[in-house]
């Protein structure tokens, strides 16, 4: 009973010091440890942005069926941003990671300025295409007039503040380089919280605050978002961290820059790239009725419900192995990998058990619909067939990103996606008539794919020599 009591006490105290707050050293001591209490926040973060979009649905619902449709094209197109925002993330980590761990900590205040003011100087640019031309972003995307009339404010708020999505992801991408992934996800709490508060108050009118219907949404969203980029700010300006800014240091690099940028390249590449894949899929989805569709949108939502953790869990990877090759510690940084990737492995292997028991009682929980329940739980089933390899694969493309090679994984996606995986949907659901179950196949097999290739050029060991 002491040894249990021993053991409870540990893991709260170290959950306790893995969102206080505080920057962890991953360069040296316990590898375990360092990936316990970077894994945990990231964790965390990556829930709370499943969160915000949630949010934004449920209220809206309450408005009209035209406000949730103007919410889904408006996030189709805004996608590019978050394309370009999650290339600029993931170089900004491997970039700031590798001079935490060379000790260069004026060098990573350069990079981190230089990310800070291209992501501005691109949102300016997205400002004003959606501030000046919402109505025609909506009718582009196929939006009936009466859609447009009631969205098109959501479209040109929501495109107008994008600069809060930018710097939001880059800021945090800052945070996680220097090791300090709970000041990340500190920052989408207050950002989540804010949104929740504000939704209602603005899409329904509260006080002296008029109705303003699914605008209301973006209004919330962007002063949700708004605020939690002027507490990271605060932070970078004031706060005991590794990057220490100063007004001063705002001045354009356009050397630091163009190495960001070029680094950057691959994970835009690696987002479109996965992005489309499932639009393509999606569309091949559409072919067997709206039923079976719905039922495969639903095991898509509850996926990702447990892929974000799991995602969070290999962003540890990225800055692990960052910080390790900047101290000259490619073998601890190979070590790293391997244990984050194990640790990511049991808790996918449980999940996907879960799923394979228990899909049907889960589709069940959102419909009842036969077909919807059938196709949704066979969807469920036969993905998470392959989520021991998903969990490998996914945290072995972080430490890639974390080490500036964005290429390689982009490379592989290419091949596994577009080559593979979207021929393979075609031809097995079409074609040779397995229907929904080839879509379903297709997605398992080339996340096998993906895990396996990666591996192989892991092992290589060419990441260790990649300059940023």
């Amino acid at each position: 009973m002491s040894s249990f009591s021993t053991t409870t006490n540990s893991i709260f105290s170290l959950l306790k010091e893995a969102i206080a707050g505080k920057e962890v050293q991953v360069t040296s001591g316990s590898i375990k440890k360092a990936i316990f209490l970077l894994a945990v926040p990231m964790i965390l973060e990556m829930c709370m942005e499943s969160i915000f979009a949630l949010v934004d649905i449920a209220f809206v619902s309450r408005v009209s069926t035209n406000a949730v449709a103007t919410i889904g094209l408006t996030e189709s197109v805004i996608t590019l941003v978050y394309a370009v925002a999650v290339g600029f993330s993931m170089a900004a980590t491997a970039i700031v990671a590798r001079r935490v761990g060379e000790k260069k900590h004026a060098e990573a205040n350069t990079a981190a300025v230089q990310v800070i003011i291209l992501g501005i100087v691109v949102s300016i640019f997205v400002s004003l295409l959606g501030g000046f031309y919402p109505k025609e972003i909506l009718q582009l995307m196929g939006a009936e007039p009466d859609l447009v009339a009631e969205g098109y404010r959501y479209t040109q708020i929501l495109f107008a503040g994008n600069a809060t999505i930018m710097l939001l992801f880059l800021i945090n991408a800052i945070f996680r380089g220097a090791g300090n992934a709970s000041m990340a996800m500190w920052t989408l709490v207050l950002s989540n919280g804010l949104n929740i508060l504000l939704d209602p108050i603005f899409i329904f009118g509260w006080g002296p605050i008029p109705e303003y219907g699914v605008a209301g949404a973006a209004i919330a969203t962007t002063i949700g978002r708004g605020s939690a980029v002027l507490f990271q700010l605060y932070i970078l300006f004031f706060g005991a961290t590794r990057i220490k800014l100063a007004l001063s240091d705002f001045v354009l690099n356009l050397k630091v820059m163009w190495n960001f940028v070029k680094v950057s390249l691959g994970g835009i590449g690696q987002f479109l790239i996965g992005t489309s894949s499932w639009i393509f899929l999606m569309r091949i989805m559409s072919e067997f009725g709206s039923e079976v569709l719905a039922g495969y949108t639903i095991s898509i939502r509850v996926m990702m419900f447990t892929l974000m953790p799991a995602w969070g869990m290999s962003n540890a990877a990225a800055t692990l192995v960052g910080q390790n090759l900047g101290a000259g510690q490619p073998d601890r940084a190979e070590i790293s990998v391997w244990k984050t990737g194990q640790y990511n492995a049991w808790f996918m292997a449980i999940i996907s058990l879960v799923y394979l028991f228990f899909a049907e009682t889960i589709i069940r929980l959102f419909s009842d619909a036969p077909d919807v329940v059938h196709y949704g739980s066979l969807s469920l089933q036969i993905v998470a067939a392959g989520y021991v390899f998903y969990a490998y694969g996914m945290t072995v493309t972080n430490a890639f990103n974390g080490a500036g090679d964005t290429r390689t994984p982009t490379i592989i996606n290419f091949f596994c996606f577009w080559i593979f995986q979207l021929p393979f949907a075609y031809a097995a659901a079409l074609l040779f008539d397995w229907g929904p179950k080839g879509v379903f196949w297709a997605i398992t097999l080339a996340e096998v794919l993906i895990a396996v290739v990666a591996i192989v050029c892991f092992r290589k060991g060419n990441w260790k020599r990649t300059v940023v």
